[in-house]
């Protein structure tokens, strides 16, 4: 079938609107996406119908309430091929998840070993692994990037050696929207027998994944950058892996028994659930799931590649535009800059002509040191966006640049 970008788009009611008297062209969705109108409704209706805790009680509330938060746990566990539901453990984000594996660690990692990761990473998948290494002696390893914004593997085989505990990295970047080589970084990772994390963080509504595919560990996935609600995350990790990490947080729900001298855990996912879950959150992913997979992760990635290429295309006829990060394999992400000027200036006066984009470090600072500039502006497209949008950021960064020269 044809991908009908119009019908997509009017699922999403945020996007009928002006700002500033112009019509709202939306290219802010690596930090967060729109919501199509069936999540808002899910959230709407469990709290319209059967507001309750879960697992915890007996009464049809209840019952109704965690039927349809385990259900999306198994939506989850097909999405990304994951072998059980109890591999998949809600959070309250990528960082809250990848916070839980770097905590856990604590126990299992010694002074003499490594933790590798790169310079390509969100500073959440940085700050982690910095304070881990601090907690236990360990070293902190990075693999470098290049002027077209992709990972320098040269050394791979030094920078992974048998004293690795954990190699750490994205599957596409937030600043650059580079993809990188996940499975030649997993199998050297497996041949020394070290943990494996893999941020899904902009893949996650970008791309298929199949972690059963990979062999990885652990996997993340952000459901407001996937048209589901903010402070939910998703963090997979294998059973075995699971098992052998120490919960991050005690309470109620977490546990098997409670005595005052001691307490036992819960089996997995609860071990890591303690509290009352963001049960709203988790059942309106489920729809942003359905929605996702109703049009096709494959369909979806094609679209963008399309707007991205349409962008940069005339976005090149600008006078001084520069893109940061031109790597060969590179999703819907274009982080630029436009000589003689200064990212935030140019967001102020796109918004102003009712684009709304990106400015500043994007949480990777260690990006921007590398190429040695303060920040960028960027442009990245959803499921939604449509070559008009691409027309009127394109005349907006014209009229935007000449504004100030």
């Amino acid at each position: 079938m044809a991908y009908d970008v119009q019908q997509i788009r009017a699922q999403f009611p945020i996007l009928n609107q002006e700002i500033h008297g112009r019509p709202l062209v939306y290219l802010d969705n690596a930090a967060t996406a729109q919501k199509p109108l069936r999540v808002i409704e899910a959230i709407s209706d469990y709290y319209l119908r059967y507001n309750a805790n879960v697992h915890r009680g007996v009464h049809t509330l209840s019952q109704r309430a965690t039927d349809a938060m385990e259900a999306v746990r198994e939506s989850v566990r097909q999405h990304i091929n994951a072998r059980e539901v109890a591999e998949v453990i809600f959070t309250r984000g990528i960082t809250d998840s990848i916070n839980m594996v770097a905590s856990g660690m604590t126990t299992l990692v010694e002074q003499g070993q490594n933790i590798v990761i790169t310079a390509m990473e969100h500073h959440s998948n940085i700050v982690p692994w910095q304070m881990l290494c601090q907690r236990t002696g360990a070293e902190l390893r990075y693999f470098p990037m290049n002027d077209q914004g992709e990972l320098v593997l040269d050394n791979i085989d030094s920078l992974i050696d048998e004293n690795t505990a954990l190699v750490a990295f994205n599957h596409i970047s937030n600043a650059l929207g580079t993809v990188n080589p996940v499975e030649r970084l997993l199998h050297k990772a497996q041949e020394v027998g070290a943990w494996t994390l893999v941020d899904g963080a902009q893949s996650g509504p970008h791309a298929k994944v199949d972690v059963q595919h990979w062999d990885v560990d652990f996997f993340t996935l952000s459901s407001h950058k996937m048209y589901g609600p903010t402070g939910l995350g998703i963090l997979y990790g294998k059973r075995e892996c699971l098992e052998k990490l120490p919960p991050h947080q005690g309470g109620g729900e977490m546990i098997a028994t409670v005595k005052m001298e001691e307490s036992t855990y819960a089996d997995i996912p609860h071990k890591f659930e303690a509290g009352t879950p963001h049960i709203e959150g988790v059942i309106g992913f489920g729809a942003a799931l359905d929605f996702i997979n109703e049009i096709g992760i494959e369909a979806i990635a094609a679209h963008e590649h399309m707007l991205l290429e349409y962008a940069l295309e005339q976005c090149l006829e600008i006078e001084g535009f520069k893109v940061i990060g031109n790597a060969k394999e590179k999703a819907s992400v274009l982080s630029f800059l436009i000589e003689g000027t200064h990212p935030y200036d140019l967001g102020i006066l796109l918004d102003q002509q009712g684009v709304a984009v990106r400015t500043g470090q994007h949480c990777t600072q260690p990006i921007m040191d590398t190429f040695c500039i303060t920040g960028t502006a960027r442009a990245s497209f959803a499921c939604y966006n449509t070559k008009e949008d691409v027309d009127l950021f394109v005349a907006a960064l014209k009229q935007a640049a000449m504004m100030l020269r």
